[in-house]
């Protein structure tokens, strides 16, 4: 479920940020810009001993992205360089409805691997039961819901956060293309 920020706008550590709130006061967005990992179609595996908590193999980019939260930039830890996960947004997904579980990563910590800094990975909570989730691919297949840990949001979500950025000039949505819409 995507939580409220209260809207500002301000400098954070890594770049612009940019806030918005609609007057129903329904959940708000932090667009902004920054070194961040984008895991809208990332693969994930459990971690050792946790099943709350996933490892997902995201992408590094660097540009505008939105989430719940201002973006941190690039941090040195004793694990390695952090960063946090953040949308971008998508072209196409496949709407599931079932209940395997899918993992959230907005706005979740994430390492960037030292021999390949294009890629990072982040540590994601497990999620089910919240409704309509969705798979970012732009194929469908049979499969495409019922196999893998995917990194997700509900389809609900991807709608607000959709209506959110085209509220932004920085960051413009696509028209999303639901792959196995009823026709």
């Amino acid at each position: 479920m995507w939580k409220t920020i209260l809207a500002v706008s301000f400098l954070s550590l890594g770049g612009l940020a940019l806030a918005g709130c609609d007057e129903g006061g329904k959940d708000s967005f932090v667009l902004c810009e920054s070194t961040y990992a984008l895991c809208t179609t990332a693969a994930c595996t459990p971690t050792d001993g946790s099943t709350e908590t996933v490892s997902c193999a995201c992408d590094v980019r660097t540009g505008y992205s939105a989430g719940e939260k201002p973006c941190t930039g690039k941090v040195e830890t004793d694990k390695g360089t952090e960063i946090s996960s953040r949308y971008y947004p998508i072209k196409s997904y496949a709407a599931c409805n079932n209940d395997r579980p899918w993992a959230w990563c907005l706005d979740k910590p994430c390492i960037v691997d030292e021999d390949d800094p294009t890629k990072a990975s982040c540590a994601c909570t497990v999620d089910r039961n919240q409704g309509p989730y969705l798979v970012v691919t732009d194929t469908y297949t049979d499969t495409t819901c019922t196999t893998n840990l995917w990194s997700s949001a509900t389809v609900d979500g991807v709608n607000e956060i959709t209506d959110f950025l085209k509220t932004t000039k920085e960051l413009k949505p696509y028209d999303i293309k639901v792959l196995n819409a009823p026709n």
